[in-house]
């Protein structure tokens, strides 16, 4: 596709360029380029290097690793700085260097973003959540994985503000307690999607909340939740019908007496019943699986 629009400026092909850019060229044709390509685009004229700076300033979605394994820090601030109207950024590949100097001015400006990744933006901080919970009122999905900077203040503000969340992963997030996890359902009653997964600080009361405040939940990530007991997860059986999958792996205080609850109404989880486990381990050693007569 690239060859294509380059060999379209030949005389002899007539000109791409002449096509209306905002009607038919930013709409319909360059959106199907890959970003990486878009940019190489603007190296062949002037003309090019305009018509993909009025693409950068109208592009809804950005996703960081659409242009390589990293991305420059200037290349990000020059790439976003007329943009006012994304819906979707997501920037897992710029952990090295992205900051709040390079973040806050994008989310100032973007009003209209719903979903956000920054998995693994580690060099962030507060201010960054605080900067997304007074910017964007109509945030649906959040990850704040592996973000050691989320604390329960700026965890509050984001509650307060982006009542309309439906998805919010803050695994290895952990600062938060529970009575932040607690803070943040009994505001976001719309989650269908939670991860409070590798958190040693999270135990029943964040279970129990989110179970009550949340009848929408579907998948729920307590991997990892030391914390975490049965009664909690009757609580959840209980309080979330629509659930379709809970991860519970290595909480070693969740057993099997809870989980048969979730398990009899098809849940995905994501360890085997016991008797289950024990033939896996079984055939592990022998090579085989016995016949057992499961009606002695």
């Amino acid at each position: 596709a690239l060859w294509y629009l380059m060999m379209s400026v030949t005389p002899t092909r007539g000109c791409l360029l002449d096509l209306p850019w905002e009607d038919i060229l930013v709409p319909h044709i360059l959106c199907h380029l890959p970003l990486q390509q878009l940019l190489s685009l603007q190296r062949v004229s002037k003309s090019f290097q305009s018509l993909i700076q009025l693409y950068l300033a109208n592009m809804r979605c950005f996703d960081s690793s659409q242009i390589g394994p990293a991305i420059p820090r200037a290349a990000f601030v020059n790439l976003l700085k007329d943009n006012e109207v994304l819906q979707q950024l997501a920037l897992q590949n710029c952990s090295d260097w992205l900051t709040d100097q390079e973040l806050l001015p994008v989310i100032g400006q973007n009003h209209h973003l719903h979903q956000i990744q920054l998995k693994g933006c580690a060099q962030l901080s507060r201010h960054a959540l605080v900067a997304i919970s007074l910017s964007c009122p109509n945030l649906r999905q959040l990850s704040l994985a592996h973000c050691e900077w989320v604390d329960s203040l700026s965890l509050r503000s984001l509650a307060d503000h982006c009542k309309a969340l439906e998805a919010v992963d803050l695994t290895a997030c952990r600062q938060l307690k529970d009575e932040a996890i607690c803070y943040l359902v009994q505001k976001c009653g719309r989650l269908k999607s939670l991860s409070l997964a590798v958190n040693a600080n999270v135990g029943d009361m964040a279970v129990e909340e989110t179970a009550k405040c949340c009848p929408e939940l579907e998948h729920l990530d307590l991997t990892g939740c030391l914390r975490v007991k049965n009664d909690s997860i009757r609580v959840l059986a209980e309080y979330c019908p629509k659930l379709r999958s809970l991860k519970v792996k290595h909480c070693h205080n969740v057993a099997e007496s809870s989980l048969s609850i979730l398990r009899s109404r098809g849940v995905e989880l994501d360890v085997e019943p016991p008797l289950q486990r024990a033939l896996v381990l079984l055939q592990d050693v022998v090579g085989f699986a016995p016949f057992i007569n499961l009606q002695i």
